[in-house]
């Protein structure tokens, strides 16, 4: 078996690198589309319900 030296070792490069921070993005991102489809939900069930509040 070959051993690499610390030149050949620095230049590897690979792996998928799954952090904290994707980790809270992705679940914000999520609540982002979940809160939106609720309130999407609400505005077109009250409109067809016609209990839309007077401005």
């Amino acid at each position: 078996m070959k051993e690499l030296n610390l030149e050949k070792m620095n230049g590897i490069m690979g792996g998928v690198s799954i952090t904290g921070t994707f980790i809270n993005a992705l679940v914000r991102g999520i609540d982002v589309l979940l809160d939106l489809g609720r309130s999407l939900g609400s505005a077109f069930r009250r409109s067809k319900e016609n209990i839309l509040c007077p401005l």
